[in-house]
């Protein structure tokens, strides 16, 4: 039964990660990955907000399967990888840092609203 809930998450991670990718980087004109750097804070917010909620099947669910597909590290690193590779090592840099600190504070604002539901 675990496996799939975690298999339906992913189920709908994975596309709704590449629908949106592309929904957000097609209106960048810029070298900056925004679709990755976008499911990513999305990912990190809804999974501080299933810190609130106690229920296995939930965090089965929506935290290991749907996050889990939709959210990318890989990418992410390959993605700075290629700026810095590139020359663009200034986004590279706003890459990981921006990453890292919008991330932290999409998890922590999940948190609080947690918290507060």
């Amino acid at each position: 039964m675990n496996w799939l809930l975690v298999m339906t998450g992913a189920a709908v991670g994975a596309p709704l990660r590449y629908l949106t990718d592309r929904a957000v980087q097609s209106r960048h004109d810029s070298l900056f990955p925004w679709g990755t750097f976008t499911v990513n804070l999305a990912g990190s917010f809804v999974l501080g907000l299933l810190t609130g909620v106690s229920s296995v099947h939930t965090h089965l669910l929506l935290g290991t399967g749907l996050c889990g597909a939709l959210t990318t590290y890989s990418t992410f690193s390959y993605e700075t990888l290629k700026l810095y590779e590139s020359g663009a090592r200034g986004y590279a840099l706003a890459n990981v840092t921006g990453s890292v600190a919008a991330g932290l504070g999409a998890v922590w604002l999940g948190v609080e609203t947690a918290a507060l539901l």
